[in-house]
This record gives C-alpha cells, sequence and structure tokens, in this order.
C-alpha cells in the first residue's frame, strides 16, 4: 500500500515537472527584439532605397506570463502602413497576447547639400554628401549618385541639408562652354560650342555652335558635353 502511494506522489511530480519544464517565461526585452525582428525579415527595402524600424517599449505595468508553447507573431492589418500593431501570440491552455505598435519608415537614398550653396556654386565632394532620407521629406527628380553631379553647378541658392533635385543645378548652365559631339553611323565630329539654355542628363537645349555661328539643339550627356546624331 505505502508503495502504492509512493509510486503515486512520484509519478505526480514528475508530470508536474514534465508540465512546468516546458513552460518559458519571456521577458519584455525579448519580445521586443521578437517582433523588430520579424519586421525586418517581412518588410521588403524599397528599390534604391532601406527601412528604419522601431517598436514601442512594452507598458512596465504590463505583466508576460509564461507560455509552454511558441511563440507566433503577425501583423493583423496592412504592412503598407507607416505604422503598425506587431501581434504576439502564446496558445497555450491559458492563451494571451498583445500588441505592440511600431513605426516603419522607408527611406531613399538622396544627395544633399552639407552647406550652404549659393547660385553658381560648383558641387564637390566638400560641399555635397548621400543621405537616406524619407520619401515625404524628398521633393522632385532626385540625385542618388554625388559622382554623376560632380562638377555641376547650382542654378539658385539650396540651404544646408536640402535636397538636391533637377530643378536646381545644371550640368550644362547657359553660357556654359560646351563640347559638342556630332555622331553618324560612319564617324564623330567634335566642336566647341556656348550653351544658350541649361540642362541636365537627356534634357536638349540650344547651343551656338562657336565656328559656325549656327544655333543647333542637342542633348546634354554629361559635364559641359552635348551630342547630337546626324
Amino acid at each position: 500500500m505505502h508503495q502504492i502511494k509512493l509510486y503515486s506522489i512520484t509519478f505526480y511530480l514528475t508530470v508536474l515537472f514534465t508540465f512546468t519544464s516546458h513552460s518559458t517565461t519571456w521577458d519584455k526585452a525579448y519580445i521586443e527584439t521578437f517582433a523588430k525582428k520579424y519586421l525586418e525579415e517581412k518588410i521588403v527595402p524599397p528599390v534604391g532605397g532601406k527601412i528604419s524600424i522601431s517598436v514601442a517599449n512594452i507598458d512596465p505595468r504590463i505583466t508576460i506570463k509564461p507560455c509552454q508553447q511558441k511563440l507566433s507573431v503577425n501583423i493583423p492589418e496592412n504592412t503598407n502602413s507607416r505604422n503598425v500593431n506587431v501581434k504576439i501570440s502564446c496558445a497555450d491552455s491559458k492563451p494571451w497576447q498583445i500588441y505592440l505598435p511600431a513605426k516603419i519608415e522607408k527611406t531613399f537614398a538622396v544627395v544633399i547639400a552639407t552647406v550652404t550653396l549659393e547660385k553658381g556654386t560648383t558641387l564637390s565632394k566638400d560641399n555635397i554628401s548621400v543621405e537616406y532620407l524619407a520619401n515625404n521629406r524628398i521633393r522632385g527628380r532626385r540625385f542618388t549618385d554625388m559622382t554623376a553631379i560632380l562638377g555641376s553647378k547650382t542654378e539658385k541658392r539650396i540651404g544646408k541639408g536640402r535636397v538636391i533635385n533637377t530643378k536646381n543645378v545644371c550640368l550644362v548652365c547657359k553660357d556654359d562652354s560646351v563640347t559638342i559631339t556630332a555622331k553618324s553611323s560612319n564617324f564623330i565630329i567634335k566642336t566647341q560650342g556656348i550653351a544658350l539654355s541649361s540642362g541636365n542628363v537627356d534634357k536638349q537645349i540650344r547651343v551656338r555652335n562657336t565656328r559656325s555661328g549656327n544655333i543647333i539643339r542637342a542633348k546634354v550627356t554629361a559635364i559641359n558635353q552635348v551630342a547630337i546624331h546626324l
């Protein structure tokens, strides 16, 4: 009889130990990191950009209960939104769930002025750089590669930290001396000219041929370079 009681007690303790040993207590820092890692894996960065994710801290008054199951995570609403709620769930015999607000910022590479640039300033590595900014802070057609506009000039005053776009700089500016390249299927001719209007890559501008005096329309190809196809 005593052996039966002893066996019963031992069996009960074994079951209790097995039941509790699989129960895990998650701290707040782990759950916050868990939510952020999920978002980093799920949200695809935009082309030419990247994402910045911040997850709100769990209210210190909230107690995270133990869970015998693996925690699950999902976003109930549209992930294209800037602000989302990450749902962390425990599906054991006493289920619980918690929502963590998170902010998803999509940023894009842009060239900005690192100092205030006056009109006519030549762009160089000393006065421009590339930074990642939120899309709502970008206006106009932006430049993403500063090497493409090194040597170009500002057409208007640009404040420090402002985005440089196609409307405030010119690869060829009015009155600049330019090289005109005339191309055909059989030959290439180069001559000099004077720009009668300003433009950036692929824009058609008016140019006076210095030698002949003729005014032509040519496409901007690079710093002080234009081309026409014969």
